[in-house]
């Protein structure tokens, strides 16, 4: 197929690259050009700014895509942007979401119906969370083309530029102090292999609508640092002062997601136990 990837030069972005060379796709490459990736000339690249339409359309006109990878969609304009441009050039559009489109906490995992955005109001993208529900809201409103939006939770990974995990392996290993607001706080993670294992599978199927993708199983924050504490062989230090520097997992309540339809469509995903452990020994 012929496959084109908007960004994806970094972190699981590069996975994702790799498994369509690997399925024989020829894969295209559109980013600003700033960041190198290790493909050689395994990929086409088109030097291209995403969020502009003259960009956009002098890069793009009159090429069809079997596929279309979306990695930096971020608000309803983006995603009106690209319904635009790609209006006749593509029979599957595959955007990544985002687990943050679940505005609230509980105690059971979310299910794709949880935040329906066929119904949703579109709004001013104010946050990053209210972006990507309205960037979904607008594509499945209002695309001239089938749509999956791949909601993930936080990705991890050996090349994390957000450096969330390791945040709490410094923090635990120089006993520095930091802040949990719920020690009980479940959530869900994915690996940046997985993720872009999972993303590479769809373009092979006919998965549409929202999806969730992460590993099987879940962790408690409390969970997490205890597991960090037996690598790493210290023991953290933990304050209930909320000024103190703040856990980037530190969340007031949990968050988990059902994979109950991607695994019907035949996706198998991993146990998050199975990993975890591996990176973190690795990133100590």
């Amino acid at each position: 197929m012929n496959v084109l990837v908007l960004g994806g030069t970094r972190f699981f972005g590069k996975v994702l690259i790799s498994r369509l060379l690997e399925q024989g796709h020829a894969v295209t490459i559109a980013t600003r050009g700033k960041t190198a990736d290790p493909f050689g000339e395994r990929v086409n690249r088109i030097v291209v700014d995403r969020f502009s339409e003259i960009s956009l359309r002098k890069a793009f006109q009159d090429i069809k895509w079997d596929v279309i990878y979306d990695q930096i969609c971020y608000t309803p304009e983006d995603a009106k942007l690209a319904c635009e441009v790609f209006e006749s050039s593509t029979r599957h559009y595959i955007f990544t979401s985002s687990m943050a489109v679940y505005d609230k906490f509980k105690d059971e995992p979310f299910t794709e119906s949880d935040f329906d955005p066929y119904t949703y109001r579109i709004q001013d993208a104010n946050s990053y969370d209210e972006g990507k529900r309205s960037a979904e809201a607008y594509f499945y409103q209002k695309a001239p083309f089938p749509v999956t939006a791949v909601r993930f939770p936080i990705v991890m990974g050996e090349e994390d530029y957000t450096e969330r995990l390791t945040f709490h392996i410094q923090h635990i290993k120089d006993g520095q102090a930091f802040y949990v607001p719920n020690e009980q706080s479940k959530m869900c993670y994915i690996s940046s292999e997985e993720a872009g294992d999972f993303l590479a599978w769809l373009a092979e199927g006919e998965l549409t609508g929202p999806v969730n993708a992460c590993s099987d199983g879940v962790i408690s924050i409390k969970e997490l640092i205890e597991m960090i504490e037996n690598i790493v062989g210290k023991r953290a230090v933990l304050t209930s002062d909320p000024t103190t520097e703040r856990s980037p997992y530190g969340y007031a309540g949990s968050k988990m997601m059902s994979t109950d339809k991607a695994k019907k469509a035949g996706y198998s995903f991993t146990q998050l136990y199975d990993w975890l452990p591996m990176l973190i020994e690795k990133q100590k």
